[in-house]
């Protein structure tokens, strides 16, 4: 009888060697069948090669798009790629420098698609192209309670860096700006905290779960 393969859940470290016949599916790697798997996915795509994986989320991938302005190297920006990932948006928008700490992507960038705008007039220029509006997420005058907004299917969450938020352009070219309600002293929260918390949003707006 052959053992089942080792499961993710005991090992942070991922997946040891296949047991058993090596399976001859196209979108298995043959070498992570041979030495294991530890790279940071779900069981599903366990001993995928890096293009399966990607193709196949091209096919579930939401209609939503973030966007963040890099003016000063942002470290945020890493996490925030890989909460667009985890929440299967289609793509990410890099705004301004094109060079963005990685580490905090944890790889996921890999299986994001990225593109980036050399300023703010070029990526609203690409939005229009694509007709997506841009959903501003910044606590400024005139902003709507996150809470009480309705998201666009199709749209761009577009975030600013930390501490100064969002550029005055890039206030002026959105369609809505949107704020996430604080109950605390701090003016406002870290900027991939907002992303994932604006990410979600917009998934219990769109995304409907069988009971």
């Amino acid at each position: 009888m052959t053992e089942p393969n080792p499961s993710v859940e005991l090992s942070t470290n991922g997946v040891g060697p296949w047991q058993g016949e090596m399976p001859t599916d196209p979108h298995f790697d043959p070498a992570l069948l041979e030495r294991g798997d530890s790279r940071n996915v779900i069981d599903r795509y366990r001993y995928w090669t890096m293009e399966a994986i990607v193709a196949d989320l091209d096919v579930t991938r939401h209609p939503f798009h973030v966007a963040i302005e890099n003016w000063q190297h942002d470290m945020n920006i890493g996490s925030i790629v890989r909460s667009a990932n985890a929440f299967g948006a289609d793509t990410v928008h890099i705004i301004g420098r094109r060079r963005w700490n990685k580490r905090g992507a944890m790889v996921t960038d890999r299986y994001q698609h990225v593109l980036h705008h050399p300023d703010v007039a070029a990526f609203v220029e690409w939005t229009a192209a694509n007709d997506l509006p841009i959903i501003a997420i910044d606590n400024v005058p005139g902003s709507v309670i996150i809470e009480t907004f309705d998201m666009p299917q199709r749209c761009v969450l577009l975030f600013g860096q930390e501490g100064p938020g969002l550029s005055p352009e890039a206030i002026e070219a959105a369609a809505d700006v949107v704020e996430i309600s604080q109950f605390g002293s701090t003016r406002s929260i870290n900027a991939s905290a907002a992303a994932a918390v604006a990410m979600h949003n917009w998934i219990t707006q769109h995304v409907r779960f069988s009971t």
